[in-house]
């Protein structure tokens, strides 16, 4: 059962999990700081709402046949003028996938279908970017007669060093696009991971999921984590919205294996799983991360209900190819 866990996250499918399955809720992280004498930063019963106490940026990057990069002109009196990829806030009551559609119409006038997410972000308050890519579909791109508060205009832009950019922020982003667009373009799909679109599974919480793999050395089988609270499954935790991303995973990973956690390395996002209906009840979601031990699996101590199990040579070599350079989405935490 848990290796068919791991293969549908390979392939970034939502799991038939819920949050009863959650090992470490902000309930035992406050519970753990009061502890040790630590006054808790947050509630217990922090409910994750759009457009109150959770902010969801849908960003997407789209490139053409000549390499140009879709970009539209600000409207936005902070910033009229200037230059930016198609991006804004999630409303109430969509998913990512139709908000990131929607503002792109809304802005550029084109419409498009996703191909995958490029990159995750995180910061504190509970402040997550999904960045996108896709391909254009219909439409037409916005003209100056055209401007609305949306949008100044659209245009498709070669070199983004010939116009007044919003912020700098998204240049790595761009690059990344257009990376993985050459990749596409040239048939060498194997070297970037497949496509992962936000599944639709509706939470209540911000969950964190993990593949936490290591190889045991006297059999040289690879073995994944298993938490075994009321069933076996992937261990998760509540994401701590007070709190930047690596710290939430800091602390599970100590919560699990103690304070002298042996030397790990969390490679990227696997799946996303978000519905957003019904409206202000489902705003949470999951993220399924990637880590390995880099120590063999002998000197590594799960502690408690936690257990590591092994899997076949297949499902093994499936989670190695995950972890190389650009095999997983990047999660990009700021501080």
């Amino acid at each position: 059962m848990i290796e068919t866990k791991v293969l549908k996250l390979l392939k970034g499918e939502a799991l038939d999990e819920n949050e009863n399955l959650c090992d470490y809720t902000l309930a035992d992280q406050n519970e753990a700081c009061v502890a040790k004498g630590i006054t808790p930063i947050g509630p217990s019963d922090y409910v994750p709402i759009i457009k109150s106490t959770v902010t969801y940026i849908v960003l997407v990057v789209l490139v053409n046949s000549d390499d140009e990069v879709l970009m539209m002109q600000e409207a936005k009196s902070t910033c009229a003028g200037q230059w930016y990829l198609p991006a804004g806030r999630v409303e109430a009551g969509e998913d990512l996938h139709e908000a990131v559609i929607r503002e792109c119409l809304e802005e550029t006038g084109l419409e498009m279908k996703l191909d995958t997410l490029l990159l995750v972000e995180a910061a504190s308050k509970a402040w997550f970017r999904f960045i996108l890519t896709g391909t254009v579909t219909g439409g037409r791109l916005k003209t100056p007669a055209q401007a609305d508060s949306e949008s100044l205009q659209a245009k498709w832009i070669k070199n983004i060093s010939e116009v007044t950019l919003r912020s700098n922020d998204i240049i790595p982003l761009i690059e990344r696009g257009r990376a993985y667009c050459a990749h596409i373009k040239n048939k060498i799909r194997h070297q970037w991971h497949p496509r992962v679109i936000p599944t639709i599974k509706a939470h209540r919480k911000l969950l964190l999921r993990l593949l936490i793999c290591a190889k045991q050395k006297t059999s040289n089988k690879l073995h994944v984590l298993v938490s075994e609270k009321t069933e076996a499954h992937l261990p998760m935790c509540e994401i701590n919205h007070n709190r930047n991303l690596h710290s939430t995973l800091r602390k599970f990973m100590t919560e699990i294996f103690g304070a002298d956690v042996a030397l790990h390395k969390p490679h990227g996002v696997l799946s996303i799983e978000h519905c957003g209906r019904p409206e202000a009840t489902n705003d949470g979601f999951c993220l399924s991360l990637l880590v390995t031990f880099q120590s063999p699996l002998e000197e590594v101590f799960p502690i408690g209900k936690y257990n590591w199990t092994a899997v076949s040579p297949e499902c093994a070599d499936s989670i190695k190819l995950r972890t190389v350079r650009n095999m997983t989405v990047p999660l990009k935490v700021i501080c």
